[in-house]
């Protein structure tokens, strides 16, 4: 009864204090229900999309900001114990509070409190939805905050972290030491049969969760007018198109985070030396509540503040990380700028903020032009350390305090060749070999990828297969599910396979006859693609034991088909296995055969899921194909599964069928066709 009448009290509160009246928003839902929403200004719009959103997904909205501000275990129990940490160790609310006033522009505040005011107003009319008590109502502080956990874990923060805490680092110091998964690509009118501009936005993301996409179309009166993808709890487009331009991100990995080993004074506590002084660590404790038999008790973590950044102490020492997402608080905005950029101009001078901490960038736009960029803060670091591994961290000499600008970065303006791809790959062959960035050029220790895979492999394949390409080929270059010949896994080498004579080996002959015979096309409905999805799951156990560079000897390739005999005969009774036995999409009651395996440009990754066949989770999630004409931008979209998170909603699973059969949506930016083919309209509370 107390938590409903504080809910009343602040809802009444709420209204007095609030600056948006959603009688200004509409809500348009479409035959699929994906959200258009119009206002007048930004701010509104975000109130909007901030309800439309927290009607289709609000629990994980929810998950996303408890994440951000160590609340997580309230909410999943143990599980989120190491979110919890983390959103402590990083500092993020001492940077809000450093940062928020000073460095948010004033506008982009503006859309961050409608945002809140509709997550806020959505929570007092749905309280039996909220997840955990006294969390709301939210501020701009809370949502910076998840936003931080984002950034510092895309630049794997979290995975140095998790080896401090493991006892999986070591360093010792010397006397002395002298410094020492998406595609994209876009076509313009020099590869183009018509003359005009294509961008594939493929991304390759988990199909649920707090990093799962989510399709909206946001529309004010204040120059925004964009559709594409964003994450729970984002108040603005992350990647998608308007009328002018468009973008994709794909994960990149240049060398954005350092591990410090701090050298520790022989007997003084807490001193660490940095040159020829001590300095204090800061000691902090990260408050956590752990469930031990279902009672939640609280607990607290040691951890430190050097001048490196956080440190954390393990059974060798204590290492702290550094990493430039930890002083940088303007990624939102710079997402919102991007959203709201009107030429290439525009869009460039956008990426020079350096607030997005990393990810490579596909372009292309009405005016023809299209780039690639390898995106991302990464240190100007001193020359003559080992960066990819820890350093020392008893001399400023390590101590970096710039990153590299823009201009700096790896990338492709307008390329003879007509056009530029990525794919998780290496940023020095993004288009046509003259057009390519030139490696020596950049620092070893950038840390750039240098390897390509099979979907870079397979995508320069077709694109160079072609003098020019229409629609209908750039189409088919998306939804190409084969693998190159031989195979070109960045992670591991299984060409063996093609080399095996089944002959010496009657027991599995069939299955390498036909591993050798496929088409490798990773089509449901075929058995070499059966085959070689339980071979690839087979190999797992094998692969953690092979030492790098994780070349499979021809003995263990027999030994992970013998298993896959095994496997099949066990669950299936037959070696007659197709993809789409084995492998489904699966939401709620709704089970489908589907394509994908790993590393081709339709790619999906899959987890068990019951009487031996597995389920995908991620790969393949949203897609966005957008053709600049004359008459404006043309779009077309799908989703994994629908607009809505809730079993009981038609949009739960509508676009399975549309998906998993290589089809799209048509979708528009034009209001009058969006509101006369409406099947809702409405506006929030």
């Amino acid at each position: 009864m107390k938590k409903y009448i504080l809910m009343i009290v602040l809802c009444i509160t709420q209204r007095a204090l609030s600056q948006i009246d959603p009688k200004n928003i509409d809500i348009v839902r479409d035959s699929f229900g994906v959200p258009h929403i119009f206002a007048p200004t930004d701010a509104e719009v975000a109130y909007g999309l901030a309800w439309a959103h927290s009607e289709d997904d609000f629990k994980t909205i929810q998950q996303g900001y408890l994440a951000g501000n160590n609340q997580l275990s309230k909410s999943i129990g143990n599980a989120g114990l190491g979110a919890d940490f983390i959103a402590q160790f990083i500092g993020s609310e001492a940077l809000y509070e450093e940062y928020y006033e000073k460095k948010i522009s004033s506008e982009y505040k503006r859309v961050l409190e409608g945002y809140k005011e509709g997550i806020n107003r959505y929570v007092l009319t749905h309280p039996e939805e909220v997840l955990v008590e006294n969390f709301f109502p939210i501020t701009t502080k809370e949502m910076i905050r998840y936003a931080q956990l984002q950034l510092f874990i895309s630049s794997k923060g979290d995975q140095w972290v998790q080896r401090i805490v493991n006892n999986s680092l070591k360093y010792e110091f010397k006397e002395e030491e002298t410094p020492k998964g998406s595609n994209t690509f876009a076509f313009n009118s020099s590869k183009t049969e018509d003359g005009s501009t294509f961008l594939a936005i493929n991304t390759h993301q988990p199909l649920d969760g707090p990093v799962s996409w989510y399709e909206a179309h946001l529309c004010s009166e204040e120059g925004t007018n964009i559709l594409g993808a964003l994450f729970a709890g984002s108040p603005n487009i992350l990647i998608g198109a308007n009328e002018n331009l468009a973008w994709a991100h794909t994960v990149n990995q240049p060398d954005k985070t350092d591990v410090f080993a701090l050298e520790m004074h022989p007997k003084e506590k807490l001193k660490y030396k940095v040159d020829d002084s001590y300095l204090t660590l800061e000691l902090k404790k990260a408050k956590l509540q752990v469930r031990v038999l279902g009672i939640p008790i609280q607990i607290k973590k040691k951890f430190y503040h050097s001048i490196y950044g956080p440190a954390l102490k393990n059974k060798s020492g204590i290492y702290a990380v550094r990493t430039p997402a930890l002083f940088e608080i303007r990624a939102l905005e710079q997402w919102w700028r991007m959203n709201k950029a009107t030429n290439f101009t525009e869009f460039y001078n956008t990426l020079k903020m350096k607030a997005l901490p990393g990810y490579n960038i596909g372009y292309a736009d009405k005016n023809d032009t299209i780039f690639y960029i390898s995106n991302g803060l990464i240190p100007k670091r001193a020359e003559g350390y080992n960066w990819s591994g820890v350093v020392p961290g008893n001399t400023t000499k390590t101590l970096w305090e710039e990153t590299y600008d823009i201009e700096e970065l790896p990338q492709v303006i307008q390329p003879k060749s007509g056009y530029v791809y990525n794919a998780n790959h290496t940023p020095f062959r993004s288009s046509a070999e003259n057009d390519n960035p030139n490696q020596e050029l950049f620092d070893p220790s950038m840390g750039f990828e240098t390897f390509d895979n099979n979907r870079s492999t397979r995508l320069k394949a077709l694109i160079d297969q072609h003098n020019t390409v229409n629609y209908e080929e750039f189409k088919k270059i998306k939804y190409d599910h084969q693998y190159p010949i031989p195979y070109a896994f960045s992670w591991m080498n299984i060409n063996h396979l093609d080399q095996l004579n089944s002959n010496k080996y009657p027991e599995i002959k069939l299955l390498i006859d036909r591993l050798q015979a496929w088409d490798r096309r990773a089509e449901a409905n075929s058995l070499g693609a059966g085959t070689f999805a339980i071979f690839y799951n087979q190999l797992r156990p094998f692969y953690r034991s092979l030492p790098p560079p994780k070349i499979f000897s021809p003995s263990t390739l027999v030994q992970a088909l013998r298993n896959t005999k095994e496997y099949m005969l066990k669950y299936f009774n037959t070696l007659d296995v197709r993809l789409g036995d084995y492998q489904k999409l699966v939401r709620g009651d709704k089970e489908l055969p589907v394509f994908g395996l790993p590393d081709v440009i339709t790619a999906m990754a899959s987890i068990p899921y019951k009487e031996g066949k597995v389920k995908v989770v991620s790969g393949e999630s949203y897609i966005e194909l957008v053709h600049f004409t004359e008459e404006g931008p043309e779009i077309e979209s799908v989703i994994s599964y629908g607009s809505s998170d809730h079993p009981n909603s038609e949009h739960y699973n509508d676009q399975m069928e549309i998906y998993a059969s290589f089809k799209t949506k048509k979708m528009t930016l034009n209001k009058e066709k969006i509101y006369a083919n409406a099947k809702k309209i409405y506006n929030p509370k």
